[in-house]
């Protein structure tokens, strides 16, 4: 396998309870000798699931999918008994739509009331003693679980999460992830001389933006100059002219940029982030 393989994609990791999401990245990064790492979205310690790692120059391009949304899978605790049926009712009148959510204490954000998109919070199964609640809850990115497990507990006399996975993350789900134990042995084959394990768990990191954003083609003509930061006239474009403000730049196959729409004359957009 090829070292430029590793400097340009990104590794779905099933993160164990335990660590930090930081100290995941960290570990990969050693693992593979790389100069840098980052995830898509932090977990806390104590919650599993769906952690994506960029690697190298992959890190740049977190941003655009930290906002998409989450999906998880958890188990809340009632203080008091609660009818399934009753408390889905307060659920949907709440706890669904677009809400407003304080972030917790601990939390690396700046501590305001902020609105976030709840799109569907599911009770799927009830213990007999009626205090225990197997749920779902796919959200914008950004909600906290715990803190929107703790706000519906202040109405009905009391909650707190037992269990929390993440089973998506943008475009990142379970059907591609992997432990760090299974990480721990494709790095061991690779490094001796056997890539094959740890080139399946790469994902291209330009397949991946192809999936989040649209994308253009350029004629072959123009990307030196592209690759050099130059921005993008009309005349550079094949094809149709995307309609969203940001998109991704390709000739062929090859990634060229990220680039924004401008309100210029002759200028049609500049990079954001450049390939090169």
């Amino acid at each position: 396998m090829e070292k430029s393989k590793l400097n340009f994609s990104i590794i779905n990791i099933d993160k164990p309870a335990g660590p930090t999401s930081f100290k995941v990245s960290e570990y990969v990064k050693k693992s593979l000798n790389l100069k840098k790492t980052s995830h898509f979205g932090t977990l806390d310690p104590k919650v599993t699931g769906v952690l994506p790692v960029a690697l190298e120059r992959a890190c740049k391009l977190t941003g655009y999918f930290l906002g998409h949304d989450k999906t998880y899978i958890g188990i809340m605790h009632t203080h008091k008994k609660q009818d399934i049926k009753q408390l889905q009712e307060i659920i949907n009148k709440n706890f669904t739509g677009k809400i407003q959510q304080l972030p917790p204490i601990k939390s690396r954000v700046k501590r305001a009331i902020r609105e976030r998109e709840i799109k569907h919070f599911k009770l799927l199964e009830q213990s007999e003693g009626k205090k225990d609640f197997l749920f779902e809850t796919k959200v914008q990115g950004g909600t906290y679980i715990r803190k929107l497990i703790h706000d519906l507990g202040e109405k009905i006399g009391g909650a707190h999460m037992l269990e929390l996975r993440r089973t998506k993350a943008s475009i990142f789900d379970q059907s591609k992830i992997y432990t760090l134990y299974e990480f721990k042995q494709a790095v061991e084959e690779y490094k001796q001389g056997k890539p094959e394990k740890l080139e399946k768990m790469l994902i291209p990191a330009e397949d991946a933006i192809k999936q989040i954003l649209p994308t253009i083609q350029v004629k072959k003509s123009a990307v030196k100059q592209l690759l050099t930061g130059k921005p993008i006239f009309k005349k550079d474009i094949i094809g149709k002219i995307p309609t969203k403000e940001i998109f991704a730049v390709f000739q062929g196959n090859q990634f060229i940029e990220i680039a924004r729409k401008t309100k210029e004359n002759l200028i049609f957009a500049r990079p954001e982030f450049v390939f090169n």
